[in-house]
Order: C-alpha cells, then structure tokens, then sequence
C-alpha cells in the first residue's frame, strides 16, 4: 500500500516537471514562474518556440540596470523590440513573476513594485512568448482569448501582425541609450497616423510634423479604423468602410528570410527595417521606408522646440536623420543629448544704465541658409542689411535678426524650429547677436583715464607735467592703433564666419604652433602634405593639418566658397572637416585625426590580412560616404579621385572619406599626366581619357577599384608593372575568375571569404558592375548600396571592357 502511495507520487511529480517541460518547449509560461535581472540569459529570459524572440531581462550598457523587455534573440546586436520600465529602470536582483490575478509583476530586491502590466480583468492559464514578438497572457474562462498583449502596449516599436488601434500610441525613447519616454509620439488618431512632438516629462501633444491625410468621412466610425502591419513588411490604415490606404509603397521580401521592424528612433523619424535571418557577420539593419522625408522642414509646432532643442539648428544627414548643432556662442545644455536646447556663453540683459554703446558691446556672427521661421516678433520691409543689424543693435530684446527680399525680421529668445534650409539658397543672411566684449567700454576706460590725467595735472610740476602729456600722446597712440587692428580683426572674423558656417578659422601661427612647426609629417600627395597637430578646441583634440601647395592663389573667392560646401557637410564616412587658414599665401585645411591610417596601409601594408568583416564594413562606409556626397548634402560632390589613400579609418576602423569638395581648388596640373585629368593611375575612370562628359559615375568606377582591392587585399596595378614586363591587372584578373570559378586564384586563400560565399559574389559582381568602361551601364552609388547590403538583388556582370584586348593593346 505504501509502495502503492509512493509510486503515485512520483508519477504525480513526473506528470507536473513533464507539463512544465512541455509548457517551457512551446513557449508557455506556467504562473508562479519568475525570472531574476542578472546575466545568465537562461535565468533572465522565457523564449518563443523558434528562438527568435526572448522574454526577459537586458542589461543597459555600462550600468547595472536592467530593462524588461522583448528582443531578437538570433541577430548579433539582440534588438529590443519591447520595453516595459524605461522610465524606472530595475537594478541587479529585481525579479519579475508571472500571477494568476495579477498577470507580470515586476519587483525590485527589495520587493517594491516597479513596474505592473495593466488590469488584466479575470484570470490568467499562462503566459506565452510567441514568435511573432508578441508576449501574451491567456486566460483561464477562454483559452483563445488574450487578456493582455505586449502587441497591445507598444513602447517605441511595431512588429509584423502588430495592429495599432483608435488613439494607440508608440513613443520614442529620450536618446539612444536613454529608455525613458522621449519627445516624439506616433498615434493612430481620427483615421489618420500622425506623428508630433510632446512636451516632456508630461506627454501633451504638440502640433504633429506628419499627418498621412487620409479622407474619412464624417459619418464614418473612426473607432473602427486601425494601423496594421502586415506579415510581408506592408502597412496600411484599413478604415470603417473596408479601403485601405497604403503608407509604405510595397510589400518586401518574405517574412520567412527576413526580420522587420517600424520604429520611432529617438531622433522623431518613424522609419522600416528589415534585417536577413541568415545574415553572417554583425550586419546592420537597413532602412527600407521612412517619414517624414525632411523631419527638419516638416516641424512646424507653434508649441515646444521643434526637432531639436531651443535654439538649435536641424540639418538633414545622408540616411536621412537629423542632426543638432548649436550655433556660433552657444552650447549645448546638456552634452550627452543632441536634442537638448542650446544655451548662449554669453549674457544679454535690458540694462538702460549699461555704458558705452551697443556696438562696443555687441556683435554678429553671419550664417548662412538658416532661420527660426515661428520665433519673429517684427518685420521692417524695405530694410537694407546695415538697416537690418542696426535694427536688432538697437533692440535689447532682438537676439537674432534675418535679412531677405528687403525683408527683415527680428526673433527673440528662446528660438524654436531652427533649421537649415539645404534646398535651395533663401538668398538672404541670419544674423545672431553675440556679446563680444565683457570687459569696460571705450567710453567708460577714456572717462577713467582722463579723470586720473586731469588729477595729476594739477597737483604737478611743470616736468612732471610734460612728462604726463608725452604719456597722454603715446597712450593714444597706442590705443588708437589697437582699435584699428580690433577692427580689422572683427571684419575678417565676420567674413570668415559667413565662408566657414561652423568651421573655425586660423592664423599661420596658430597652426605652426599646433604641429610643432611641422615636424610630424603624417603622409603627403600631389598637392599636399598632412602633418600631426594638437589645437585647443574645448579640450586638447587631435588634428591633421593639411598644407596645400597648389591652391590657385588668385581664386581666393572660389577657395571660400569650396570651404563653405564643405564646412555644410555632415556624414559618419566623412573626416570631418574643423577649420581651416586662409592668410596671405597659406592655405590650409584642419581635419579630425584618424588614429588607424589610410586603408591603403590596413590592405596593403598589415603583417597578416584583415578580417573579412571588417573589410566588409568598410566597404559599406565607403559605399554610405560616397552616396551622401552624389546625392543627399546640400550641395553634390564629385570626389574625382577616391582610392585606399583616401579612405582613413578612426579608432574603431569606421571608414571615412577624405579630400572630398577639393577638385575645385587644386591646379588642373595634379595629377600624374599633363591634361586636365583629375585623379590617380589604376582608379582613373575611362571617359577622363575621352571626349565623353565627366559625371559621378566616375566616381562609381573608382568605387569599384577599390571594392576589388578590399576583397582581394591586393592592389589594382601591382608595384614594379609597366607594359615590358606585363604583370596581372586585378580589374582584368577578377572577371576572368569569376567567370571561369577561379575564385581561389583570386583570394590567394581566404578561407574567411570563401566561408561567406554569398556575400563574396554579391561584392564581386557589385564591383564588376562598378567598372564597366561605358558609364551609362555602372550603377548610382544609391543602388550600389543597395545591391551592396543584400536588398536588392546583383544581376550577372557584363564584361567590363567587351573591347578591352583592343583598348589594351
């Protein structure tokens, strides 16, 4: 009987670990099961039946805070698709329980509550994480119904079958590694999505920067009407009466190969993702659609900041984010928030009683293409620009003043829905309105030495009072000379200003002393020699200092000009441009220090052959660089002469392009031949040699050089080769392989390549398009991006030069 009672027991306990077993497999959670904040993933997390999605708890970087959230589990960067405490992120030991009448409960170690899902109204069977990302509660009377969905509680992200109802909202978090509720929402409101701006820590809406625009009816139920994903990537608004009314432009590829994502980043845009399944290495997400096209443009909100903070500036990169700068003078509030408002290093009060006069006291700093449009408080038509600065001089409540068209307006501080207009030039000049000078004015300094002179005078000998007017004479003199050379200074500060935008303007010595007079040379070219500096730019920073020797010195308006298309510039693949010297015969150019070389060094010059991911990266930054310079800065670039040598690599080996926007300033004799080619031997497009007409498809065949030389590790034209003693061309040698299957021959034995054979042909056949001889049959750098990251597919490669033998011979 015992033995009888025993063997139940057992059977009772085998029965229940079995049913746990079995409830874990599918991706159920059985109640009463908790999870702790620590790092052991198996004791954090609750998977979906695929893997795909966990449950569970992530760690923030660099603290020893955890959030509860939902991410991709199979992707090397475990992207967060759900959060629940951004606000109130839980430390180490806080655990979170799964109850039968509370649905998730999330506790800290102490066991105070952090964070509750919402009533849930009846019982709860059990959780279940599912493997559409979407974390459920099922309940007890009805085991088809959910009670509680995480699909239901968005945080900053949709999935695919994720249905966002009437007066649903998704909003963005504060920054990038800041999950508390950020300024941005996107809401499904009266048949319409619309995104706007909130003011924080509250959540009342702002006037929206987006609105889909759809038409219903006013007889219409808009309760009916909901946002909804589909499983191929399409989202739609299905109203009331059954139509559809498409957001993105078309379905994607199928779910079954590829992640998806919609999320609101912290920067306001709303953008699709899609990420391979099968993907090898640490590839990125790319973006496929996003809107707003111009979030800086589309701001428009009568109420808060705009995009950025008070009194900052909005310009558009190339992936079509935007970025926040501060103008001349101003800083921003907080250094770690791009978006935070920016404050004036300066003082401006109403002060009747403050001496001297406002010019001695005040001044401008000229930008260009550039406005507050919402922020005026006066217009004066017809002003002239002296009319203008005059106007806002004289206003002590006037911080910036706008000249266009004999129109002027005046705008006070704080300034909202700054922007820089990168489409067209508005023909016109802002003018912000700095103190320039704290100390005492002309005036005050005059009346103080004149009351000391006058004492002296008269209580003095006839000596001592020749003396003090040989004093009076030399201390004007000396004065007078002073204000003259201050003058002179402002004026060439105010036009340097508006030729540099942002860029900081140097004297000869300046630089002379910040390389050590140009000890450590760091490389040179045909026209330049680099050199290593150190200069004081809100803390010691390193720089690269470029010393041109064939600028056209009397072209001194176009110099100006090209240093202002490149000073607009704003791209991760670009080396930033800082400042730059521009006295007498020295021309200079000022760059951010890139730590790891020229990518002609990391291919060429390593003891072994670099990784095949990061050559792949790269190669994607080279590709991003390029395409921001053809097609999305305000101004298009052609580089002309893109190759290894011009391709630097910063500390964590981001590639960045350099010497882009300098073709202009250089003598048409700089390069290797003596016709007006620009560009280097190997990379050198073919229509330089002809009549045909130069387009930045020459860039694209030069692109196409390289990818070959980032692939193979090898150089185009090996060293030593001349046409006696022949020697294999890699642009010739790679087709050949392909063709033929010679890739061993071709890679000299990668193994690293060869295992990630997908990838390695789409960069092949990427290249060899690239660098057909006809331009018309190369693709834009847009489309080679693409080809490049696997969202478009890489058709088969014609030969590059079908009269090639001919060309050559």
């Amino acid at each position: 009987m015992a033995s009888a009672l025993v063997d139940a027991a057992t059977l009772l306990v085998l029965l229940l670990l079995l049913n746990r077993a079995a409830i874990k497999a599918c991706g159920k959670v059985a109640l009463g099961s908790s999870l702790s904040a620590i790092d052991d993933s198996s004791k954090s997390s609750w998977s979906s039946p695929s893997g795909e999605f966990k449950f569970g708890f992530r760690r923030l970087d660099k603290t020893d805070l955890f959030l509860l959230s939902i991410w991709f589990d199979k992707i090397p960067d475990k992207t967060m698709a759900w959060y629940a405490n951004g606000n109130n992120p839980a430390p180490r030991g806080s655990t979170v329980q799964l109850t039968s009448d509370g649905g998730l409960e999330l506790n800290d170690p102490q066991g105070q509550e952090i964070w509750k899902s919402e009533p849930i109204g009846g019982a709860v069977a059990y959780g279940e994480m599912l493997d559409t990302g979407n974390f459920v509660l099922v309940a007890t009377a009805n085991k088809s119904n959910n009670i509680w969905e995480s699909f239901k509680h968005p945080s900053d992200t949709l999935l695919p079958t994720q249905v966002l109802e009437v007066d649903g909202v998704v909003s963005s978090r504060l920054t990038k590694t800041n999950y508390s509720t950020g300024r941005f929402q996107l809401r499904h409101k009266d048949g319409n999505l619309v995104l706007n701006t909130v003011g924080i820590p509250a959540t009342f809406a702002y006037d929206t920067y987006y609105e889909s625009g759809n038409s219903v009816n006013a007889n219409d139920n808009d309760s009916l009407s909901q946002t909804i994903f589909t499983e191929t990537g399409f989202i739609y608004i299905l109203i009331r009466n059954g139509s559809r009314v498409g957001l993105n432009t078309q379905d994607f590829f199928p779910r079954k190969d590829h992640y998806y994502r919609a999320t609101l980043d912290f920067d306001g845009v709303f953008a699709q993702y899609i990420h391979p399944k099968n993907s090898s290495g640490n590839q990125a997400w790319s973006m496929v659609w996003h809107i707003p096209d111009d979030i800086c443009m589309a701001s428009k909100a009568t109420l808060g900041s705009g995009t950025c903070g008070f009194n900052s500036i909005c310009n558009l990169t190339a992936d079509k984010r935007p970025t926040c700068y501060c103008p001349p003078k101003y800083s921003m509030e907080d250094p770690n928030n791009m978006f935070s408002s920016c404050v004036p290093d300066h003082t401006q009060v109403c002060n009747r009683e403050e001496p001297g006069s406002s010019k001695d006291v005040y001044g401008f700093e000229v930008l260009l293409n550039t406005d507050w449009p919402f922020s005026d408080y006066e217009q004066f038509y017809p002003f002239t620009e002296d009319q203008c600065r005059n106007a806002c001089l004289r206003d002590c409540q006037c911080a910036v003043a706008v000249i266009r068209d004999q129109n002027c307006w005046k705008k006070r501080l704080p300034l909202s829905n700054g922007k820089v207009n990168s489409q067209v030039n508005i023909n016109g000049k802002t003018f912000m309105k700095v103190r320039v000078d704290s100390r005492p004015t002309e005036k005050e300094r005059h009346e103080k030495v004149l009351i000391v002179i006058v004492s002296l005078l008269l209580g003095s000998s006839v000596f001592v009072n020749l003396l003090l007017l040989g004093g009076i004479f030399l201390y004007i003199y000396i004065a007078c000379r002073n204000k003259l050379k201050k003058a002179e200074e402002v004026k060439l500060k105010s036009e340097r200003s508006v030729v540099g935008g942002r860029l900081c303007s140097f004297t000869y010595r300046d630089l002379e002393e910040a390389t050590n007079e140009f000890k450590e040379e760091l490389g040179r070219g045909a026209f330049a020699v680099v050199y290593k500096g150190v200069l004081e730019l809100g803390g010691k920073k390193l720089v690269a200092v470029k010393k041109l020797d064939r600028v056209v010195q009397e072209r001194e308006k176009e110099f100006k000009t090209e240093l202002g298309v490149i000073g607009q510039t704003h791209h991760k693949n670009l080396v930033q441009l800082l400042g730059f010297c521009d006295e007498g015969q020295h021309r200079l150019l000022v760059y951010e220090f890139m730590s790891n070389g020229t990518l002609a060094n990391f291919l060429f010059e390593a003891p072994t052959r670099p990784a095949w991911n990061q050559r792949t990266q790269i190669a994607f930054g080279i590709a991003r660089g390029l395409l921001y310079l053809h097609e999305e800065c305000s101004t298009h670039i052609i580089h002309c002469d893109v190759k290894p040598q011009n391709i630097l690599l910063d500390d964590c080996f981001t590639a960045k392009i350099s010497d882009f926007g300098l073709a202009k300033l250089l003598m048409t004799d700089q390069s290797r031949t003596h016709t007006v080619i620009r560009g280097t031997k190997g990379y050198v497009a073919p229509e330089w040699f002809r009549t045909a007409p130069v387009t930045s498809k020459v860039d694209v065949y030069s692109f196409g050089v390289v990818l070959l030389e980032i692939i193979c590790c090898r150089k185009n034209i090996p060293v030593g080769i001349n046409e006696s003693n022949g020697g294999e061309i890699l642009t010739d040698l790679a087709y050949d392989c392909f063709c033929q299957g010679r890739l061993d021959d071709l890679l000299e034995n990668d193994i690293e390549a060869m295992n990630d054979m997908s990838t390695l042909d789409r960069f092949l056949r990427v290249a060899i398009w690239c660098i057909q001889e006809e331009p018309s049959l190369r693709p834009t750098m847009r489309k080679v991006t693409q080809m490049l990251e696997g969202v478009t597919e890489v058709p088969v490669p014609p030969s590059p030069s079908p009269f090639g033998s001919v060309l050559r011979s």
